[in-house]
């Protein structure tokens, strides 16, 4: 015992805190604290040992956080997974009300005005720069609208340091839409668009997809107003 305490005297005139001998010794902080309380070191030990002290505190709490993290991502994936495996695959009835659902908050709806005059015609459009949502909304204009394919045309809009060709082709493999059907590449950002993302948030651009049908416009029109009766 007494040669413990000897070399926790030594230990502690050296800078070492009671953390640091207690790990070297074994000994209880309480008894060290007994042992070493009227022992008085320098000011610059005292500093060197609060500053050990303040740097193995951030490294413990980088740790834990490093952890936490790990295991809020784990979390995050478990529940996702789960919540993966409630859908089934899409019915007719599905398609409708999704792709009513996308264009109630995506598509184009405001009435088309030129030269002070409503027109009567109104085409489908809706742009969105997720290939998922518009594969989706493809799919309800196909599968549940009846849309012949060749009827889907498609634009894009490219950002800068963005390559028009390389754009076009994964649009066009990812919508299946025809390479002939795709229009006129637009650069920059939109005026309805600006002020609310970064463009370089939008790694392919955004794309837009129409239909040149005025009766299927006022169709979709009628399914969100028929959602809405149920709201």
């Amino acid at each position: 015992m007494r040669r413990n305490k000897n070399t926790a005297l030594t230990l502690r005139l050296q800078g070492k805190s009671y953390s640091e001998i207690s790990k070297i010794l074994g000994a209880p902080k309480s008894t060290l604290s007994g042992w070493l309380s009227r022992v008085v070191i320098s000011e610059r030990l005292k500093t060197k040992i609060e500053q050990r002290a303040a740097k193995k505190s951030i490294e413990g709490l980088i740790r834990r956080n490093k952890n936490q993290t790990i295991l809020a991502k784990q979390r995050a994936y478990a529940t996702r997974k789960v919540a993966s495996e409630e859908i089934r695959p899409l019915s007719n009835a599905d398609l409708l009300l999704i792709g009513s659902a996308l264009y109630w908050a995506e598509g184009y709806k405001r009435p088309i005005v030129r030269n002070g005059r409503k027109l009567t015609h109104h085409p489908v459009s809706l742009t969105n720069s997720d290939p998922y949502l518009v594969k989706i909304f493809l799919r309800f204009l196909r599968e549940y609208c009846k849309v012949p394919n060749e009827r889907i045309k498609a634009s894009i809009r490219i950002f800068p340091n963005q390559n028009a060709g390389t754009l076009t082709k994964y649009w066009q493999k990812e919508t299946e839409i025809p390479i002939q059907n795709f229009g006129k590449i637009y650069n920059g950002i939109s005026k309805s668009s600006r002020g609310k993302r970064p463009f370089n948030r939008l790694p392919y651009g955004v794309v837009q997809i129409v239909v040149a049908d005025t009766p299927l416009f006022h169709r979709i029109i009628g399914y969100i107003e028929g959602i809405q009766k149920f709201v």
